[in-house]
């Protein structure tokens, strides 16, 4: 299969993928009709035509969820993709620029834990408006999201490394309500060992008992705050 190594494409071009493709990355998912600009034009190392799209505002609005996700779990851009310059015809423009950077945005805020996987769509939930560069609005999300959740008083473990603090890790505690949200130190919680009372950042415990309700949602916190 000889390809053409000349393409008359040029930067800019609005193109539309030719109807039947298959994405190159997911045979099950086809592209036919998805629609954007030319943003390179180059050859691959047999020195055959290749073409780079950035795909245009209504494609990546109507682009499967799980196109994104997947993308973003395999650190892959979603916004553009690499195709033979034969798998596109050229097409009217359907938007602006300013279009694109907009849905863009919006994409990144409801995707920007997607590359976390399965802890990543369940932490996407928690915050769903919470611009990623927010930490504090993100604490108070799930400040509330704890509140709802978590039943206190519940068991947990100490966990990681402390410090010459009163508590060590291995040590069990019984967490009984949240204290306050810490830009350094997340969110804190109120706990008592033996007769003690102590605050303690609630992402350094963990619930003892995986069967627990609260096991899922302390330890999504604990991704998230490892990775904020």
């Amino acid at each position: 299969n000889m390809k053409k190594n000349r393409t008359s494409l040029k930067i800019g071009d609005s193109v539309r993928v030719k109807e039947g493709m298959p994405c190159p990355d997911l045979e099950d998912l086809c592209i036919g009709d998805w629609q954007g600009r030319v943003s390179e034009v180059g050859e691959d190392d047999s020195g055959n035509g290749l073409i780079c799209i950035r795909w245009d505002s209504i494609t990546l609005k109507n682009m499967p969820l799980y196109f994104i996700d997947q993308s973003e779990e395999e650190g892959v851009e979603y916004e553009r993709m690499y195709l033979w310059p034969e798998d596109v015809e050229l097409a009217e423009r359907r938007d602006t620029e300013e279009d694109v950077a907009k849905i863009l945005a919006e994409s990144s805020k409801s995707h920007s834990w997607s590359w976390l996987g399965e802890d990543g769509k369940r932490i996407q939930k928690v915050l769903a408006d919470v611009d990623k560069t927010d930490v504090m609005k993100a604490l108070k999300a799930w400040q509330n999201y704890m509140g709802k959740t978590l039943a206190f008083p519940f068991d947990a473990v100490v966990s990681g490394y402390q410090d010459k603090g009163p508590l060590q890790s291995g040590d069990s505690v019984s967490v009984k309500k949240i204290s306050i949200g810490d830009n350094l130190y997340g969110v804190i919680v109120e706990l008592r060992r033996g007769r003690k009372k102590y605050h303690h950042p609630l992402c350094d415990l963990e619930v003892i008992n995986d069967d627990s309700a609260n096991y899922q949602p302390l330890k999504d916190y604990c991704v998230w705050f490892a990775n904020r």
